[in-house]
């Protein structure tokens, strides 16, 4: 079982995704958010896909073209990471991405279908690490990481972005 890690295996700039996760099994955890978020935006429809809260500001599609990209460079380093390579990996620019995607054009279908694809990705990833493998530390954005604080990040960065979503573009 993934188990929360402690402080010294993450960044203070991975501090406030991590805290948003729960205790308990991160597997299981971000299993039912696979399932809760695919609820989520396929009860969406596309003029509500394109829906910004404000000026310059992310449509919904592109926050979940977001969350799936992120999830995309958090696995790659878990991965990395996992696998005891100790080559720092470089961070990225979230604007930069969103300015080179097609999110907004992309139809909610395909979005959805490219989260699930991701997720599960990530899930099958996951399984098949052993407990010494979780705990490896690397290098990441120039701070030290262990592959288990990236798995968290993956479930608590989708949590941020839900709670923005359901606060500032649904109204919950």
């Amino acid at each position: 079982m993934l188990t929360q890690p402690l402080a010294a295996e993450y960044g203070e700039a991975f501090a406030n995704y991590i805290g948003l996760v729960p205790e308990g099994d991160l597997r299981e955890m971000l299993a039912d958010q696979l399932e809760l978020t695919t609820e989520l935006f396929v009860n969406l429809s596309e003029e509500q896909g394109d829906y910004r809260y404000a000026p310059g500001k992310w449509s919904i599609k592109e926050v979940l073209g977001h969350i799936a990209d992120t999830e995309r460079v958090m696995a790659y380093r878990l991965l990395r990471i996992a696998r005891g390579d100790q080559t720092p990996l470089p961070g990225f620019d979230e604007n930069l991405l969103m300015s080179g995607a097609a999110f907004a054009s992309m139809p909610m279908s395909e979005l959805i279908e490219d989260y699930r694809a991701v997720r599960q990705s990530t899930l099958t990833l996951l399984r098949g690490l052993t407990d010494e493998a979780v705990l490896r530390i690397g290098t990441s954005n120039n701070m030290t990481i262990s592959a288990c604080a990236l798995a968290y990040m993956i479930a608590g960065h989708e949590l941020h972005h839900l709670n923005v979503l359901k606060e500032r573009y649904l109204g919950e």
